[in-house]
């Protein structure tokens, strides 16, 4: 099969593969319908993360093709969508909702579903199949479920957004967008997206931000806190990762208030005298994406949610290299690979 691979940092290739094959009775393989670049595969190909010759991708969408022994439910010939950390689903930290920290948990990155075929392990706990093969419109709106739907939606649960709340959202990038618009969903009366890109600030509008705010750091932190009469937000989505994120996140925060962080951290030490007098609830990490598929596919097999509209460009799989390119540039926000 063809397949991304990470030569190096900013060296994208696509090359043949060896295909996929049962490994363990609870194996499922798929052929893959969608997949696409990630936020977070640009650390590498920054070079922020050392890489080498490294199988790239964790989203994905697809039908199966074979199940090993144990796999119980789904079934080839059903259109399944999976989380980007494939887990059982039934230990207790999965019955806690936190799938992505299960005890048996496997990153689909490490395998690569940038990629004609993959092989996802723990396909009973990891895999939920549609009720029947989707309109094709709907396809990238599923594989946004994949990771960046369902990380946006933690981070929003995670933050506590009630009906009537205030959000903000640090980061413009497909997990905050879509931190919008789960912030929306659960209910949220203002939702303020801090983003300084037009196109994205529409899009951000169109999923349900009230207000937007450019400017960055303190001078973004004191932009919300005119927005809230001084107090700042009750929530805040923060879909960065990065130090000033984090930083601009808590300050933003109203005391009392809850931060909900999905940004892959990188350098972030939180001083703990500014932790200790903000007195913020902080929650996040990688998102436990398996808990909400049920809901989020029901969402949008109902079409009362289009996330697939952070999808601004579409392309071949050969192609990759190039999509890499527009994430790294930022010309596109969010890049789709067809195999």
């Amino acid at each position: 099969m063809r397949g991304v691979i990470m030569n190096a940092p900013g060296q994208v290739s696509v090359v043949d593969r060896p295909d996929p094959v049962i490994v363990e009775p609870t194996d499922a393989i798929i052929k893959v319908a969608a997949t696409c670049i990630c936020g977070s595969d640009l650390w590498p190909y920054r070079g922020a993360n050392d890489v080498h010759d490294a199988p790239m991708g964790h989203e994905y969408v697809g039908y199966v093709e074979e199940v090993g022994s144990a796999v119980t439910t789904v079934k080839p010939g059903d259109f399944v969508v999976g989380s980007f950390m494939a887990s059982d689903n039934t230990c207790e930290i999965c019955q806690a909702g936190y799938q992505s920290r299960c005890v048996q948990v496997h990153g689909m990155g490490g395998i690569g579903t940038q990629s004609e075929y993959a092989r996802i392990p723990l396909a009973d706990g990891t895999l939920v199949a549609t009720a029947e093969a989707p309109d094709t419109d709907l396809i990238p709106a599923y594989l946004a479920a994949s990771d960046v739907l369902g990380t946006g939606w933690f981070a929003a649960v995670a933050a506590g957004v009630r009906p009537g709340s205030t959000v903000a959202v640090v980061g413009d990038g497909a997990v905050g967008l879509l931190g919008v618009l789960a912030a929306r969903e659960l209910g949220a009366e203002r939702i303020i997206a801090m983003s300084r890109h037009a196109d994205r600030q529409e899009l951000a509008r169109q999923f349900g931000a009230t207000d937007i705010v450019a400017e960055r750091g303190r001078d973004g932190v004191s932009a919300i806190k005119e927005l809230t009469n001084g107090l700042g937000a009750h929530s805040v989505i923060e879909a960065v990762g990065t130090q000033e994120s984090m930083m601009q996140a808590i300050r933003s925060t109203r005391p009392g208030g809850h931060v909900g962080y999905v940004g892959v951290s990188h350098g972030v030490e939180l001083p703990g005298d500014k932790l200790f007098y903000s007195t913020v609830h902080l929650h996040g990490g990688p998102a436990p994406v398996r808990r909400f598929l049920p809901d989020l596919l029901d969402r949008i097999a109902r079409r009362t949610i289009d996330p697939g509209k952070v999808f601004d460009l579409t392309l071949p799989l050969e192609q990759a290299a190039e999509g890499y390119r527009a994430m790294d540039q930022r010309t596109a926000i969010k890049v789709l690979l067809e195999p």
